[in-house]
């Protein structure tokens, strides 16, 4: 059975879109570029914030500039990553019904830790037993290389097999497949069921409730 659960944060417990876009757009005003919308956003996220901003900046943008977009973003986003962000609906009894299960939990994003740390703890309290974020100057490879999985399942002391992967975007399935871990796509988030069909996902949920489901039948 599945002794841990291990979930993506943006898009798959937490709807944050509205504070990144904001964030994004208040980083590019501040240096008067262009900005994008709600849904441009969307398909930039996943990666990680510095390629958000690499991908949210014109392509002619000087490196240097779009180190200091990134710089501008990061300092926004720490000062307002609560302003409109909340758990998807259903996702707060998800987590309370596996912390009763005794099944273990852990967020890994390719958010920047600090910010992880911050949102886990504000949004989810002791539901969640460990948030992993962006770690690359410590030589930890971001998603979709296995490092933060792996590195939250010894934290949660469970084996792949043991381990379930929860994510919504093509980034999870890769990180899930490098970790050898099962995988389960959500289609409430950033991306929607053909996309990630297209790109390798085998178990799609369409709700939380559905998840429950899923995670239940395993057991």
């Amino acid at each position: 059975m599945y002794h841990a659960v291990i979930f993506d944060l943006d898009g798959t417990l937490l709807d944050t879109l509205d504070d990144l876009a904001d964030a994004v757009n208040n980083a590019l005003s501040a240096f008067s570029l262009p900005c994008r919308t709600r849904d441009e956003v969307r398909t930039f996220v996943g990666d990680g914030v510095a390629k958000l901003i690499e991908r949210a900046t014109p392509g002619d943008c000087p490196h240097d500039k779009v180190a200091a977009v990134l710089a501008r973003f990061k300092s926004y986003y720490a000062a307002h990553c609560q302003d409109k962000t909340s758990p998807y609906e259903g996702i707060l009894s998800l987590l309370t019904e596996l912390k009763h299960q005794g099944i273990r939990t852990a967020i890994v994003s390719n958010k920047f830790d600090d910010a992880v740390k911050a949102l886990a703890n504000h949004y989810f309290g002791t539901l969640i037993q460990v948030a992993v974020g962006e770690r690359e100057s410590e030589g930890i490879r971001k998603k979709p290389a296995p490092d933060t999985l792996l590195m939250a399942m010894d934290k949660l002391g469970v084996s792949p097999d043991e381990t379930l992967y929860v994510g919504d975007s093509d980034t999870d399935i890769l990180t899930a497949h490098a970790a050898g871990v099962a995988c389960v796509s959500v289609t409430w988030g950033f991306r929607d069921s053909a996309f990630l069909l297209s790109h390798g996902a085998t178990l799609l949920a369409d709700t939380p409730e559905e998840l429950k489901t899923m995670i239940r039948s395993k057991g």
